[in-house]
C-alpha cells in the first residue's frame, strides 16, 4: 500500500510528474544545517524503452539499483565526479526518473555559498552545482524513501510557475531515438534554470505568479 507522499510520484506519466515537481521545494538537512530550494527545471527519464535513460533496454546493475525501487525513492549518481539528484517515480521495477537540474534557493543560502564557494545565479542552476549546494557529497542516500529522508521534496509548501516551457533534454545523445524528445521542463524566466539568458530572465517575479 503506497503513502500520500508516495503516491504523488506514480499513477499518472513521468513528463506530468516532471511538471507537477517544479515549484516544489527540495530540502536536505545536513551535519551543518537545512538548505532548500524551490525546483525551477526537471527533466523527466522514462525508463526501458528511453534512450537517454540509464535503464534503457532493461540494463540494471548494482549502481542503477535505487531506479528500480518505489516512487519517491532517491537515485543519487556521479558523473565526471561530480553528483546528481534523480527522483525515482512510477511503481516498483518500473525504472523511470526525474533529474532536477535546477533550484532557487530558499533556506541556508549562505550555508549554499559556503558548499559551492560561489554566489549569484551559478549557485544553483545545474544538476551537480544543486547537489552540491544543497552539501550532498555522497552516495550515502542513495535508494532511501524521500518521506523519511534528511533529502526529500516538500509537497505542501511550493510557489505556481506563471509559465512552463519545455524542450530537449540537455546532455544526452542527441542521435538515440529519444534524444531530441521534449522532456525538460521549465519555469519561464526563473534566473536560476540552467542556461538561461540574461534577456530572457524574469529579474522580479522569477517566473511565479502572485
Amino acid at each position: 500500500m503506497l503513502t500520500k507522499y508516495q503516491q504523488f510520484f506514480t499513477g499518472r506519466p513521468t513528463v506530468e510528474i516532471a511538471k507537477n515537481l517544479l515549484g516544489k521545494r527540495v530540502c536536505y538537512t545536513g551535519p551543518d544545517g537545512k538548505t532548500s530550494g524551490y525546483i525551477v527545471e526537471a527533466e523527466a527519464y522514462l525508463g526501458e524503452n528511453d534512450s537517454a535513460s540509464h535503464a534503457f533496454n532493461g540494463r540494471r546493475t548494482n549502481y542503477t539499483a535505487s531506479l528500480y525501487g518505489m516512487p519517491g525513492d532517491i537515485y543519487l549518481y556521479q558523473i565526471r565526479g561530480r553528483y546528481c539528484f534523480d527522483i525515482v517515480v512510477q511503481d516498483k521495477e518500473e525504472p523511470q526518473g526525474i533529474l532536477l537540474r535546477g533550484i532557487e534557493p530558499c533556506e541556508g543560502i549562505d550555508l549554499m555559498r559556503k558548499h559551492r564557494q560561489m554566489t549569484g545565479i551559478n549557485l544553483t542552476n545545474g544538476p551537480a552545482k544543486l547537489v552540491q549546494a544543497l552539501g550532498i557529497s555522497s552516495r550515502r542516500l542513495d535508494g532511501q524513501p524521500m518521506e523519511d529522508s534528511p533529502l526529500y521534496v516538500d509537497l505542501e509548501n511550493f510557489k505556481i510557475p506563471r509559465e512552463i516551457i519545455t524542450t530537449a533534454r540537455i546532455g544526452v545523445n542527441l542521435a538515440g531515438k529519444d534524444g531530441a524528445k521534449p522532456r525538460r521542463f521549465f519555469v519561464a524566466g526563473n534566473p536560476y534554470v540552467s542556461g538561461m539568458r540574461k534577456r530572457e530572465m524574469d529579474l522580479e517575479k522569477h517566473g511565479w505568479k502572485d
